[in-house]
């Protein structure tokens, strides 16, 4: 299938432009959305980083996850990738 060429797709774009009309969302449903989206505090979010033991806690279990991951990723690559060559 060959590409069109670029001055037809200019073309439709135009023409696009022209037809469609831009519509905006109703308030209610811009209003819901940010009901719904919520950001917390500052304040929250600094009592948040200052609960160091769960942190630590996150820290480590990131930390000894990724251990496991490349300790099985080295130990498949060293059962797989070994060939006898003779």
């Amino acid at each position: 299938m060959k590409p069109l060429p670029e001055e037809t797709i200019k073309n439709l774009e135009a023409h696009l432009a022209r037809t469609l009309r831009r519509v905006s969302p109703p308030n209610e449903i811009v209003q819901r959305l940010q009901e719904r989206i919520h950001f917390p505090h500052v304040d929250e979010i600094r009592s948040r980083l200052r609960d160091w033991n769960k942190l630590f806690f996150i820290f480590g279990g990131v930390m000894s996850g990724l251990l496991v991951i490349i300790t099985l990723a080295r130990m498949l690559f060293y059962f797989t990738g070994r060939k006898n060559i003779s």
